[in-house]
């Protein structure tokens, strides 16, 4: 009977170590696109600030 509680712990612990890996790599991911969307939105501001950009389009390239 030992055996079967020492394995339900086991696997608890598993389980837990699990979900604490997901969180960490949910949480990575959420920093990156946050900082992905940071940017976006700088360069965004940054061109629409240009009145003359698009005004020149070089076709012979």
């Amino acid at each position: 009977m030992g055996d079967n509680y020492m394995s339900i712990a086991a696997m608890s612990v598993g389980m837990h170590q699990q979900q604490a890996t997901q969180d960490l790599g949910t949480a990575v991911l959420k920093k990156a696109m946050e900082t992905v969307e940071g940017g976006t939105e700088q360069l965004l501001n940054e061109l629409s600030s240009d009145p003359n950009l698009g005004a020149n389009v070089d076709i012979l390239a």
